[in-house]
C-alpha cells in the first residue's frame, strides 16, 4: 500500500443545549426534546496533487453565507488546505435547528409592506430559553469549521472501494390529476387521480473508506430522498440518517463515519402516495389531511418514528450487504480531479398577470375581517409575497450564479449544485454520464430552492411555484447540459 491516498474524518454534534427552532415547514415549530442528535460529518481527501472536503450536515439547506463564513474562518486556520475545495451540503432534515438566513428575495419583507401587522420573524418570536437563528448562525460557523478542520487534519493512508446497492426509501410525491394540475401531498384517494408526476431511484451510491489494515472506516450513502421521515414533529431528529448510524456501528463499531448525501431529489419523499398511511398523530400541515383516510397494508407511516426506523434500517442492511463486495476491489491511487465552476443561470421570470394576481391576493387577503394566520394562511401568503418579491428582483437581474462542484475520484464522480433538484434532471444526468457511478449531491454550497421541470411548472403547485425558486427548466436543462459536459470531460 502506498500513501498516495489520504483520508480522514470527523463528526461533531449541531445539537444546542438549549430549545432551537426547528426549520423546514410554514408553521413555527420550537424543539420540546432531542430525539436523536444532528450532527455534521466530514470527509477530507487528498491524492494525487488534487484535495477536497464534503461535510454532510443534519440541516434543512446549508445557505451560501453560512458556506462563505465557515471558508472564511478556515482560510484563517488550515493554511494548506484550499477553501474553495470545501463543499457543506445538507441532508434536508425538517427537525434540525433555524438559523438566520440572508435573502435578496423576501417573501417576509413584501408582507410587512402588505398587512398591518406582518408575521414576524423568527428571532423577534422566540421565547428568551430558545436559542435565536443568528446565535444559531454563529453556532453552526464554529462547529462547521471544527469539523472540517479536524477531518483535515485526521487523514490518514487509506484505500477506497465503491459498491452500488437499492433500497426504496424515495417516492414521487407530487399528485397529478385529470385536469392536468399538480399538488404536492395530493390525495390519490379521488377519481380525478391520474398518476405520479415523476418516478424515483431506489439505487443507493456506495463508496467505503478502508484503514491500512483493510476495516472499514467510513461510509458514503447517497440516496435520492431527504431525511424527512419525522419532518413534523416537535423533537430534534436527524430523522433515518440517525437510525443509519446506529445500525452500521452496531455492526462495524462506534468509531464508524458515515457520510449522508441527498441525491436530486426535489419532488422526493419517504412516503407513499399511492398506499397512503395516515401519521400516528395529527400534524400541523393542512396539506396531510385526508378526508377518508383507508386502512393499508404497507410502510408503517412515514411521518413518524416507526417509519423513519424502517427506512433506516432498509438503508443500513443494503450498506452492510454490499460491504464485501466492495472490499474485494479497493484502491490506494485513485486518479482525483476536482472542478469548482460558478455557472449563470437564467431566472424563471414572473410575468405581469403573474404579479397582478400575487398582488390582488395579498391585497384581499388584507381586508379580510377573520384572518387566522394558520398554516393554510401563512403558506398561502408566503407563496403570494414570494411572488411579489421574485417580480421585483428580475427588474436587475436576469441571472443566477450557482456554485457546482466536479470531482472524479477514480472511475466515479462527484456532482453538485445547490437546488432541491427533481429527480429528472438527476436521471439525465446519471445516464449521460461516461462515470462509472454518478454521485448527484443537492442542496450543496448554497440553498436555492426548488428546480421543477417543465412539466411540473406545468402542473403548479408547491416547489413548482415561481416562488419556489430562483430558476426553472431553462435552468435546469442548462445544469444538466453543464454538468454532463464537465463529467465527460474528465474521462476524456
Amino acid at each position: 500500500m502506498n500513501n498516495n491516498l489520504l483520508v480522514g474524518f470527523a463528526e461533531i454534534s449541531l445539537t444546542p443545549d438549549q430549545r432551537v427552532g426547528l426549520s423546514g415547514q410554514f408553521a413555527p415549530r420550537i424543539s420540546e426534546s432531542v430525539e436523536t442528535p444532528v450532527t455534521a460529518t466530514a470527509m477530507a481527501v487528498t491524492a494525487n496533487g488534487d484535495q477536497f472536503v464534503i461535510c454532510s450536515c443534519d440541516l434543512v439547506g446549508v445557505s451560501s453565507a453560512l458556506q462563505e463564513e465557515v471558508r472564511r474562518q478556515l482560510r484563517k486556520t488550515v493554511a494548506d488546505l484550499d477553501a474553495g475545495k470545501v463543499i457543506l451540503c445538507a441532508t434536508h432534515t425538517h427537525t434540525s435547528l433555524l438559523y438566520h438566513r440572508e435573502s435578496v428575495i423576501s417573501s417576509l419583507a413584501v408582507l410587512r409592506r402588505y398587512l398591518p401587522e406582518p408575521p414576524p420573524d423568527a428571532a423577534q418570536s422566540m421565547p428568551d430559553d430558545v436559542m435565536t437563528p443568528r446565535a444559531a448562525f454563529d453556532f453552526l460557523v464554529e462547529k462547521l469549521t471544527t469539523v472540517v478542520r479536524d477531518a483535515w487534519q485526521n487523514r490518514r493512508p487509506a484505500q477506497v472501494g465503491f459498491g452500488f446497492g437499492r433500497a426504496a426509501v424515495g417516492l414521487c410525491r407530487r399528485v397529478v390529476f385529470s385536469d392536468g394540475s399538480a399538488a404536492m401531498w395530493g390525495d390519490t384517494n379521488q377519481a380525478t387521480f391520474e398518476h405520479l408526476e415523476g418516478g424515483n431511484d431506489s439505487g443507493i451510491e456506495l463508496m467505503y473508506i478502508f484503514d491500512d489494515q483493510q476495516h472499514p472506516i467510513g461510509v458514503v450513502a447517497n440516496i435520492a430522498c431527504p431525511a424527512q421521515c419525522v419532518q413534523h414533529r416537535l423533537f430534534v431528529s436527524s430523522d433515518y440518517w440517525g437510525e443509519v448510524k446506529t445500525r452500521l456501528r452496531r455492526q462495524l463499531g462506534d468509531s464508524l463515519f458515515v457520510v449522508g448525501l441527498c441525491s436530486a431529489a426535489g419532488d422526493q419523499c419517504p412516503v407513499d402516495m399511492v398506499r397512503w398511511v395516515e401519521p400516528e398523530s395529527p400534524v400541523n400541515d393542512p396539506n396531510i389531511v385526508r378526508t377518508n383516510p383507508i386502512r393499508r397494508r404497507a410502510d408503517p407511516s412515514m411521518f413518524d418514528l416507526a417509519g423513519k426506523r424502517k427506512a433506516g434500517q432498509r438503508i443500513a442492511s443494503e450498506i452492510l450487504a454490499v460491504l464485501d463486495e466492495a472490499a474485494a476491489s479497493i484502491c490506494d491511487d485513485p486518479t482525483l480531479k476536482h472542478q469548482v465552476t460558478t455557472l449563470q443561470l437564467p431566472i424563471r421570470r414572473v410575468t405581469p398577470a403573474e404579479y397582478n394576481e400575487a398582488r390582488l391576493a395579498l391585497e384581499r387577503y388584507m381586508n379580510e375581517p377573520n384572518r387566522s394566520g394558520d398554516f393554510y394562511d401563512n403558506a398561502r401568503m408566503h407563496v403570494h409575497a414570494g411572488t411579489i418579491a421574485r417580480y421585483e428582483y428580475q427588474h436587475d437581474h436576469d441571472l443566477h450564479p450557482v456554485e457546482t462542484h466536479i470531482i472524479r475520484f477514480g472511475d466515479i464522480v462527484i456532482a453538485t449544485n445547490p437546488f432541491e433538484l427533481f429527480l429528472d434532471y438527476g436521471n439525465q444526468i446519471k445516464a449521460r454520464s461516461h462515470a462509472a457511478q454518478t454521485f448527484i449531491v443537492q442542496l450543496a454550497c448554497g440553498s436555492d430552492g426548488y428546480l421543477p421541470t417543465r412539466k411540473a411548472e406545468h402542473g403548479g403547485h408547491y416547489s413548482a411555484y415561481i416562488s419556489s425558486g430562483i430558476t426553472g427548466h431553462a435552468g435546469g436543462d442548462l445544469l444538466v447540459r453543464h454538468t454532463v459536459s464537465a463529467i465527460n470531460a474528465l474521462w476524456r
